[in-house]
């Protein structure tokens, strides 16, 4: 080779080195290596053939010069028999001037280009044959010289040395993944673990858990699916607006309730074929693929969490995906059975409270009214076995006395179960009844009510959060009574925009709110609060004790608020 041609060669070779080395893609390492070759030796063919881990064929075929329908035409790629199995068996370079004089050359498919020359050289890594480096067909009719067969083991060289390279990187890259992922999730977790220790509701901790979910591993839309008896049922979803909550799936004969009962997760590539329900079914029409992971909680079957479509082509989940959102899952498993717990013990206490009401009313009308009325009858019979009517008018006049007492006495039952104000006149009047009341008792109360006039024209209050907005006032105020020893209280009622704002507040002996057990009162302004979708705040020392609220505000007519955890 002329001394300009080699320095061609050199300054080529050099920049595939280089190439090679800036590259950390293996394909793109087989490409260039490729071109490389083809350039610095004037092959008009060039293949890489990639040995399968047995070392005894070739598990994948790559090559440049050919165009596509040619490629097509040739059909099955080679594993490494004939000439190219040579270099498999022995490992060294390998330079023919006509492929077919070699004893071993089974020839060409027929649609393959003609190939008479040959070079063939191994890739090395890290002593170990990886593959092959094919050369044929050197252009303008010679043969590959020693140069080229010099300069070709170079560049193989460098390839072994890139391609060790880009393993290591697409190694490492797949470790970063991995952590990146389980990071990821351990932050999804933690984020469930914290809905979980805010005592958050069912509803609130469902929609935490599909949006962590979808984001976790990337998915188009993220339903969850809690079994109600023989059915699953869409209890919240993230991701697609149609997938709303209410959808069922029965359990027998659909691969959701499979992944349920059988407690093992399953990735679907066509939900179509393996799905065996519409995907519109679920609220979720136009999806490809799915991962199905079951959320199981001591050994109890408690849904399915389903998500739909990987990134935004919607490609299937991997493995990777499969293993992060069955991790997720279980702790998702563990929210939801510990928030339907809190509910079933909220529910308790509701049941607990309304039966102390009514303990309450039966113990008033026993020792007030039942007595007036025995009293009143004793009173009446005994006058008449007298028959002395000069004592009639007196017994009447203390008999009206014994029932007008006996009429306030269940006239103040009643206004405690439902005061006739609040339907009739609103409920500002209605909490200014309330706080006269109140005072007649002996408290100094100072009030700054500032509520919705439907007689001006203002938007009624919903009667539902007005109701609520009465007992919690009620219900503090009787707290301030029985258990603050206070001489002044201070009630707040506002309406803001989107909120009623609630406080009561007293100069009592306060208590300590995170050691005290929660009698009756408190644990029914709890219940309240929650119920109306509201936050609440306690602050109680030994100056008093303040009690704030805030209430979604809610007209007449609008649908109820979700549920939120009150503190």
């Amino acid at each position: 080779m002329p001394a300009a041609q080699d320095d061609v060669a050199v300054r080529r070779l050099l920049d595939a080195g280089r190439a090679l080395v800036s590259n950390l893609d293996t394909d793109g390492i087989l490409r260039r290596v490729l071109e490389a070759a083809r350039e610095v030796t004037g092959a008009r063919y060039a293949a890489i053939g990639v040995l399968d881990e047995a070392r005894d064929r070739l598990a994948r075929f790559v090559t440049s010069g050919v165009d596509e329908a040619t490629y097509r035409a040739i059909g099955e790629p080679p594993k490494g028999r004939g000439v190219l199995g040579v270099l498999i068996a022995e490992p060294k370079p390998l330079r023919l001037r006509r492929v077919s004089d070699h004893p071993r050359s089974y020839g060409f498919p027929e649609s393959h280009p003609a190939v008479e020359t040959f070079l063939g050289v191994p890739v090395m890594i890290r002593g170990r044959a990886w593959g092959n480096l094919y050369l044929g067909e050197k252009q303008g009719g010679g043969e590959f010289t020693e140069a080229d067969e010099e300069v070709t083991v170079i560049l193989a060289e460098w390839a072994g040395a890139a391609i060790d390279n880009a393993r290591k990187y697409e190694r490492s890259e797949r470790r970063r993944g991995q952590l990146e992922r389980a990071v990821r999730g351990l932050e999804a977790t933690r984020d469930i673990a914290i809905a979980i220790g805010s005592v958050t509701g069912l509803e609130r901790v469902l929609e935490l858990i599909v949006k962590r979910g979808r984001a976790l591993v990337d998915a188009r839309a993220v339903l969850i699916m809690l079994r109600d008896g023989t059915e699953l049922v869409v209890a919240a979803s993230a991701g697609y607006a149609d997938a709303a909550p209410g959808h069922r799936v029965p359990i027998a004969g659909s691969t959701s309730g499979e992944v349920l009962m059988r407690g093992l997760p399953e990735r679907i590539a066509d939900v179509t074929s393996r799905l065996r329900i519409e995907p519109a079914e679920l609220g979720v029409a136009d999806v490809h693929t799915a991962l199905l992971v079951p959320m199981h909680h001591r050994g109890t079957a408690v849904g399915v969490l389903a998500a739909f479509d990987r990134g935004e082509q919607g490609i299937p989940f991997s493995e990777g995906d499969e293993q992060l959102l069955q991790t997720f899952a279980a702790a998702a498993a563990l929210a939801v059975a510990i928030a339907r717990s809190v509910e079933a013990g909220r529910l308790r206490a509701s049941l607990a409270a309304a039966d102390a009401e009514r303990g309450r009313f039966a113990r008033e009308l026993h020792d007030e009214t039942l007595q007036i009325l025995g009293g009143l009858r004793v009173l009446l019979s005994s006058t008449l076995r007298r028959a002395e009517p000069s004592r009639y008018e007196a017994a009447m006049r203390e008999a009206i006395a014994e029932v007008e007492r006996g009429t306030a006495g269940l006239r103040a039952i009643i206004a405690d179960l439902r005061p006739a104000a609040l339907d009739e006149l609103g409920l500002q009047p209605a909490v200014e009844w309330l706080l006269e009341r109140r005072r007649r008792d002996g408290l100094e109360i100072a009030a700054e009510l500032r509520l919705p006039d439907p007689h001006a024209g203002e938007r009624a209050l919903d009667p539902e959060l007005e109701t609520a907005v009465y007992r919690l006032v009620q219900e503090a105020l009787t707290n301030v009574a029985k258990h603050a020893h206070a001489s002044r209280v201070r009630v707040g009622l506002r309406a803001s925009p989107g909120h009623v704002h609630i406080e009561v507040q007293d100069d009592g002996v306060g208590f300590d709110p995170e050691a005290m057990t929660p009698g009756f009162g408190l644990v029914g302004i709890r219940e309240r609060v929650y119920l109306a979708g509201g936050r609440l705040e306690l602050d109680s020392g030994p100056t008093g004790t303040l009690l704030r609220a805030e209430l979604p505000a809610r007209y007449v007519g609008e649908p109820p608020p979700r549920m939120q955890a009150s503190s």
